[in-house]
C-alpha cells in the first residue's frame, strides 16, 4: 500500500497493483486493501474526506489480483464505509458505550447530604434519572435502609453520589455502596467528590496510622457488577500518592475542579490581569500544569520560633489580581497569611480558590470581603465547589464566597 509520504495529492485512493503470479506462486494470493477517499459533505478539495477500505481477494478461480468490491448501494446500506461483495452480509458493527453520538442512561442514587447536587446533575443531562433511598434507623441507632424499586434497576447503569463528611455517616453509605452492584446492574459508579481522610495525616513516627489507606482498601472491595469492576470518581485528591492506595478491583477516575475556575476567571472584567499564586510547593506541583498559561507566584512556609510565616519564593504580584489556588482549606490560616504577603508586595487584588472547603468549627468566618478597599482588607472572591455540602449551606450568599458547581463535571463523568 502506498504510504502517505510517497503518495501525491489526490493519489491516496489509488490501489497498489498486485504483482503478477509467477511460477510456484501459491493458489491464493495475499489479500490487499485499497484505500479510497470519500469527500465529506460540502468539501471542495480532493483528498479531504473520509477514508474507506476495499478488501481485494485474489484466488485461483478468479486469477491473481482479481478484486471483489461492493457496489455503492451496498456500501451506503452498510453505513460503515466498508465495501463488501454483493450477496455477502456486512459484519455487525457494535456501538461502543461512551462513543461519540451514543448516550448512557444512568440511574443516580444519592445520600441525603448530596440531594441538591444530585438534582443539579440530573438537570444537566436528560440521560440521568434520579432515584431514591429510604434512610432510616433502628431503635439502637444502626441504619435501616431500603432501596426503592430494586427490581427496576436490573440491567441498568447505576451511580451513587456520596459524601463522607464525618465518620458517622460512612457506614450507612458503604452499606448502600456494597448493595447496589449486587442487584444485577450493568455497571456501578461511585462519585465521591471529596476523599476526606488523610488531609491532616503525617506519617512521621512508628505507629502513625494512614486512615486514607484504610478507606481506599474498603472502597477497593466494592462488589463487582455484571459489567465488571466499579468505577470511582474523585475530585482533586489531597495527597497525590493516595491514588496508588486503591486496589485492582476498582477503577479510580481522578478529576479536577480547576476547569471550573478557569472558566470563571475568563468571565472577570480583569481576566487579562490574573496571576495564580500557590501557597506552597505542594499546591504548585499539583496544579501548575493546568494553569501554566498564567503568570505564577509560588510561596512557601518557613518556621520562625513557634510561628510559620508565609513568604514569596518566586514571582511578582505587583499590580496583578492574584488568585491563590489550593486543593482544600481547613482552618484557613495559611491562605490568610498568603493574602497578607501578596498584599504587602503590591497585589492589586487577592482572591482564592479551593476545590474542597472543609472549614471545621466555622473557620470560614475568618474570611472577609475587601469591599473594594484593597487586598489588605480581605478577598475579592473566594471560590469553592459544592463537594462539601454543609459548607455550601453555611457560606451561601455570603461574600466573598461563590460556589462553582461540580454538577456539570459529574454529569460528564457518568457518560464515560
Amino acid at each position: 500500500m502506498a504510504t502517505a509520504a510517497s503518495a501525491s495529492p489526490g493519489a491516496l485512493g489509488a490501489a497498489k497493483t498486485p504483482a503478477r503470479a509467477g511460477p510456484g506462486a501459491p493458489a491464493f494470493a495475499r489479500p490487499t486493501i485499497t484505500t479510497t477517499t470519500s469527500p465529506r459533505r460540502g468539501a471542495s478539495a480532493p483528498g479531504t474526506g473520509r477514508l474507506r477500505a476495499s478488501l481485494h481477494l485474489g484466488g485461483a478461480g478468479a486469477g491473481a489480483g482479481a478484486a471483489i468490491t461492493s457496489s455503492s448501494a451496498a456500501a451506503a446500506a452498510n453505513g460503515s464505509g466498508l465495501h463488501v461483495a454483493p450477496g455477502i452480509a456486512p459484519l455487525a458493527l457494535p456501538k461502543m458505550a461512551g462513543a461519540r453520538g451514543t448516550h448512557k442512561n444512568v440511574l443516580l442514587f444519592h445520600c441525603e447530604e448530596m440531594r441538591e447536587l444530585a438534582q443539579q446533575v440530573v438537570a444537566r443531562n436528560d440521560d440521568i434519572e434520579l432515584r431514591s433511598i429510604s434512610w432510616r434507623t433502628f431503635a439502637d441507632g444502626f441504619p435501616n435502609l431500603f432501596i426503592s424499586n430494586a427490581h427496576s434497576i436490573r440491567g441498568r447503569h447505576v451511580a451513587f453520589l456520596a459524601s463522607f463528611s464525618s465518620p458517622s455517616v460512612i457506614f450507612e453509605q458503604l452499606s448502600i455502596i456494597y448493595a447496589l452492584p449486587k442487584l444485577f446492574i450493568s455497571s456501578f459508579t461511585l462519585i465521591l467528590p471529596f476523599f476526606p481522610t488523610g488531609t491532616s495525616e503525617r506519617m512521621e513516627d512508628e505507629g502513625d496510622v494512614a486512615t486514607a489507606f484504610t478507606l481506599a482498601r474498603i472502597l477497593s472491595n466494592i462488589p463487582i457488577s455484571r459489567g465488571g469492576p466499579s468505577s470511582l470518581v474523585i475530585f482533586d485528591i489531597h495527597a497525590l500518592q493516595e491514588r496508588f492506595y486503591f486496589g485492582d478491583s476498582v477503577l479510580p477516575c481522578f478529576e479536577s475542579g480547576i476547569p471550573l475556575l478557569k472558566s470563571r476567571l475568563q468571565e472577570l472584567p480583569d481576566s487579562h490581569n490574573i496571576t495564580i499564586a500557590f501557597p506552597d510547593d505542594g499546591a504548585w506541583k499539583r496544579f501548575y500544569k493546568q494553569l501554566q498559561h498564567f503568570p505564577m507566584v509560588v510561596c512557601n512556609k518557613v518556621r520562625e520560633g513557634e510561628q510559620r510565616i508565609v513568604r514569596i519564593k518566586e514571582g511578582d504580584p505587583r499590580g496583578r489580581h492574584v488568585v491563590i489556588v489550593d486543593d482544600l482549606v481547613q482552618s484557613g490560616g495559611t491562605l490568610i497569611e498568603c493574602q497578607k504577603v501578596l498584599a504587602a508586595h503590591g497585589a492589586a487584588k487577592v482572591s482564592a480558590y479551593v476545590t474542597h472547603g472543609i472549614f471545621p468549627n466555622n473557620s470560614w468566618e475568618k474570611f472577609q470581603p475587601d469591599n473594594g478597599e484593597g487586598p489588605e482588607h480581605g478577598l475579592s472572591h473566594f471560590w469553592l465547589t459544592d463537594s462539601c455540602p454543609f459548607t455550601v449551606k453555611a457560606v451561601k450568599d455570603r461574600r466573598p464566597f461563590e460556589i462553582l458547581s461540580l454538577a456539570g463535571p459529574i454529569a460528564s463523568a457518568l457518560q464515560i
